[in-house]
Formats: C-alpha cells, sequence, structure tokens
C-alpha cells in the first residue's frame, strides 16, 4: 500500500454478489462498474460462471463476485452452478444479498437464508427492483426480513435505473478491510477478452430464442486472433446444443436465426475490443451434454 492510501485509509476486499436467479445480481454489477462485463437478459439463470469485475473508487477497491442464481435443483448441471455461488461465502469480506421488491418472499430466499447462518462475514441484504413496486410496500418488507436475520444494513435499490446504488457502494466500502489495491486501476476484470466474447454470443442466444434453447447452449471460442497489420479480430465459435431441433431453431430457416445472433453478437463485441470483428458461427449438437459430468467440464464449467 503505497503511503498515500495508508494514510487515507484506503479499503479494499471482496464482495459476493448473491441471490436467487433473476434477481438482477449481473445489472447491478455492470451498474457499480459503469460497463457491461456480465450478460443479462429477462430469463432466470442467465449467469453460469462466475464474473469477477472490479470497482476503483477514490475510498478503496471493492472486488465483486457475480455468482449463479441459486436454487435447489436435481439437474447436475445446474446443481454445479449453486454449488460455485455457495462456495464464494469462503472468498469474501462482505455478502450482498439481493432480492426482489415485487416478490420478497419465496422458497428460494427461504433456502438462501439457511444458507447464510453459517456466515461470519457481514452480510447486507439489497432489495432490488424497487421501482417495480410503490414506495410504501418497502418498510413491511425491510421490517420482515430485519425479524428473520440480522443484516449490517438493509438498503433499497434499482439496479436498472440506478437509484440507491451509490449509498450501496459507500457501505460497501465502509465493511472492507483497510488493504491495499488488489488490481491495477485501469483493470475492470481479470476476465480475458475471449471468455467475454462466448458470453456476448450466448446473450444474444438468450434474447432471441425461446423455451429450452437458451438452457440448453454453451459457447466455445475455437478461435480468437488478430493478423498481424490487420485492425481486425477474427473469432470462430461453436454455440453447442442437446438436439438436432435445437440445432435446427438456432440456425433458422435459411440461417436467419444464426445470422441475426452473430450480428448483434458482433456489435457488442467490437464495442468491447476497440476494434473490427470477423464473427463465424457454428452450431454442433452433443446430446444431453448438461447432465455429463466430463462435457460439463470441458465447456468451463466447474
Amino acid at each position: 500500500m503505497s503511503g498515500e492510501d495508508r494514510k487515507n485509509g484506503f479499503k479494499s476486499g471482496f464482495v459476493a454478489l448473491i441471490g436467487r436467479p433473476n434477481a438482477g445480481k449481473s445489472t447491478l454489477l455492470n451498474r457499480l462498474l459503469g460497463e457491461k462485463i456480465a450478460i443479462i437478459s429477462n430469463r432466470p439463470q442467465t449467469t453460469r460462471n462466475r464474473i469477477l469485475g472490479i470497482k476503483n473508487h477514490p475510498q478503496g477497491q471493492v472486488i465483486l463476485l457475480d455468482t449463479p442464481g441459486i436454487h435447489r435443483s436435481r439437474a447436475k448441471f445446474n446443481q454445479i452452478m449453486v454449488h460455485m455461488a455457495l462456495a464464494t461465502y469462503k472468498e469474501v469480506d462482505v455478502v450482498c444479498w439481493l432480492i426482489e421488491a415485487e416478490r420478497p418472499q419465496n422458497e428460494e430466499n427461504d433456502f438462501i437464508l439457511q444458507t447464510l447462518r453459517s456466515v461470519s462475514q457481514p452480510v447486507l441484504l439489497v432489495i432490488n427492483k424497487i421501482d417495480l413496486v410503490p414506495k410504501r410496500d418497502l418498510l413491511p418488507i425491510m421490517e420482515s426480513y430485519a425479524q428473520r436475520r440480522i443484516f449490517e444494513k438493509i438498503i433499497p435499490i434499482s439496479a436498472l435505473r440506478g437509484d440507491g446504488v451509490e449509498i450501496l457502494m459507500s457501505e460497501l466500502i465502509q465493511l472492507l478491510p483497510e488493504g491495499p489495491r488488489l488490481f491495477p486501476e485501469d483493470m475492470v476484470t481479470d476476465l480475458p477478452e475471449r471468455f467475454l466474447a462466448a458470453e456476448l454470443i450466448r446473450e444474444k442466444v438468450f434474447r432471441l430464442t425461446r423455451e429450452e434453447i437458451p438452457y440448453a447452449t454453451a459457447v466455445v471460442v475455437e478461435e480468437f486472433k488478430e493478423p498481424e497489420g490487420k485492425n481486425i479480430v477474427v473469432i470462430q465459435a461453436t454455440i453447442q446444443v442437446e438436439k438436432e431441433s435445437q440445432k435446427a431453431i438456432l440456425i433458422g430457416e435459411k440461417g436467419h436465426m444464426l445470422k441475426e445472433i452473430g450480428r448483434s453478437a458482433r456489435k457488442e463485441i467490437e464495442a468491447l475490443l476497440g476494434s473490427k470483428v470477423f464473427l463465424e458461427l457454428w452450431v454442433k449438437v452433443e446430446k444431453n451434454w448438461r447432465e455429463n459430468h466430463q462435457a460439463i467440464r470441458r465447456l468451463g464449467y466447474r
């Protein structure tokens, strides 16, 4: 830690963003960072990996871990994602639990509350999506949860609109220990560009397809290169599904769906990389890959 940071009581540490599927964790992460590094959609269980984001603030460096939605499931793939989220408890200085203002009481939140019983770190309860309910509904929610567990603070926010987010950031910094910067000041995430490109492709599948298609999909970037002397990044990626019928839907009539997925993803990847992108997509079938532990690991999920 520099002498100036020590003098000013500089803070640094890790914060877990947890919650049920679709609670708004990824939206909050992007809002806090001021940049998009986590994909979002209006469908639950969009986040599959733990996403690390770095917020550099004059008073501290906050390392945010966006986790998959916590829920009960018998499906092997979903169990792996939930285990990944719960394991984060042991690695952080503060736990930030998001619930939804319009649906505060449900079985998934009851389950999360149980998992928090053994957590000794400070826990903030964040009531998200307050823009969807009358203000008079918030106090009963806060009182109800305050009776069920001791929280450091209960903070109402709208991650989508930004309401209350600065207050949340201030509280997070207050709870972190004094310490040096853990990452360079110009760094926003530790994720490689290859991973971020794959996630943006997968986001477009979530947004443009229906029913089981998004959940049966995984994206693997087979090639990511920048030819010497050319201001262009060449990306070749495979979208993997479980059935031939899903492959047909993803490709679409005369390839229209796959072209739209590619067009939408390329636009955001170019903004991310600050470079022109040549994106080539294929679709591959691997039957029931979500129930195959070897396939799950090969596709990058642990």
